[in-house]
């Protein structure tokens, strides 16, 4: 670090000590700057949100937060946080455009003496990790899905994601995938699970109105008990195994949600509407296209189903209805193995198996109103003490943390 007022600790110490409880050893340098970089600041992925939630603890820390992306509608939170973005072409996968984006980087590096390049993509990620070389300044990655690794020149594009001084993987499956297909050392590797907002998915901050006026909009018959399914419309997240466990439970006093754009799979979309008419569920299965409040969405259901037919690199649907005191079903497999306690706070099923999952439904449904209160209580706990985005944070600014530290050699 170029910055002599940089060496005599790292940044975010101070917080990380504290709260560990423990006693930082020595006054904190001034905050550093880290640069986060992805594709685009759309609205619809956990890649987008995680990134505005370290960007806001790396500001609440006393560092300073700078993000790059070719941009898009989260920018606004970026702002709210007190983060700075940076518009750069960095979604693009065009060679000569990635070549042309390591200058960009660092120069942005240098111009505003950024301490820690963390990319979150794969494209992105090749042009941050020759910028921050050049830079001389510490790269981490965050490894957030399994990617297609199916022929050799794939994985050397997703080989850059295990080029961190520390590879973050989202979840102990992901820790494992890298380590057998990348053969990335454990010691490199530190896994952060994604977090939850516990201030927006509290039973206690939804109010009756809002969940009153979703059920309203949806149409949902009052008295009916409600399973959802939330997700974009795609086919490995399992709605046909959904609409084929509704059919198996041969019910007409419930109702069923797909809630979920289809992203412009249209022939997916009347795909899954044709098997809601062959199985004549067109007034208990119903899809939605979109919902601006998921907080009510959960608290308006009964029983949250995750059906997905590949694994979840992490899943986050599963630690937004827990928080809320949902019962969940997902599929055994992935992310969803480390957030259900089995029996607990949900149940797991076998991959693709409508019955099993159907099974899982009738029995959730059945559940006393005792029964229910306990697993509410046990899934609350759960993400408190294990998904908050509280901890995700203040985790990855221990990472932060360590790779400044082994650059002066402090550990």
């Amino acid at each position: 670090m170029d910055n002599p007022q940089n060496n005599n600790n790292n940044a975010f110490s101070e917080v990380t000590a504290i709260a560990e409880g423990a006693v930082p050893d020595m006054v904190p340098a001034p905050g550093a700057t880290v640069l986060q970089v992805l594709p685009a600041m759309g609205t619809s992925g956990g890649v987008e949100r995680g990134t505005v939630e370290v960007a806001n603890a790396v500001v609440q820390a006393g560092g300073r937060a700078i993000v790059a992306s070719s941009g898009g509608p989260r920018e606004h939170e970026l702002k709210r946080v007190k983060a700075e973005h940076v518009t750069l072409p960095v979604h693009s996968k065009n060679p000569i455009t990635m070549y042309k984006n390591i200058g960009r980087l660092a120069a942005l590096i240098e111009a505003e003496n950024v301490d820690v390049v963390h990319a979150r993509s794969r494209a992105p990620a090749w042009s941050a990790y020759y910028a921050a070389k050049k830079a001389g300044r510490p790269f981490v990655t965050t490894f957030h899905g399994t990617y297609g690794y199916g022929s050799v020149l794939k994985r050397i594009y997703n080989s850059v994601m295990t080029k961190g001084a520390r590879v973050i993987a989202i979840s102990n499956f992901i820790a494992g995938h890298v380590r057998q297909h990348y053969g990335v050392p454990t010691e490199k590797i530190k896994v952060i699970h994604r977090g939850v907002d516990l201030t927006r998915f509290s039973a206690a901050t939804v109010t009756a109105q809002r969940v009153i006026s979703l059920a309203n909009e949806w149409r949902i018959t009052e008295g009916y008990p409600v399973v959802m399914l939330p997700g974009r419309l795609t086919r490995w997240k399992g709605q046909t195994v959904f609409i084929e466990a509704v059919a198996r439970l041969n019910r007409r006093d419930v109702r069923c949600l797909l809630v979920g754009g289809d992203q412009g799979r249209h022939e997916f979309r009347r795909e899954l509407d044709n098997l809601v008419k062959r199985y004549d569920l067109g007034e208990v299965v119903r899809i939605v296209d979109s919902c601006r409040d998921m907080p009510a969405a959960y608290m308006l259901t009964d029983v949250v189903v995750s059906a997905s037919t590949d694994p979840e690199a992490f899943g986050r649907i599963v630690i937004e209805a827990q928080a809320l005191g949902r019962p969940v079903i997902a599929s055994d497999h992935g992310g969803a193995k480390e957030t259900v306690i089995e029996g607990e706070t949900g149940w797991l099923v076998p991959p693709g198996d409508a019955g099993a999952l159907a099974d899982a439904i009738e029995h959730a449904l059945a559940l006393t109103e005792q029964a229910r209160a306990k697993l509410a209580d046990k899934a609350v706990q759960n993400v408190r003490a294990h998904f908050s985005t509280e901890k995700m944070c203040r985790e990855t600014l221990e990472v932060y943390n360590q790779v400044l530290s082994d650059r002066h050699g402090l550990t």
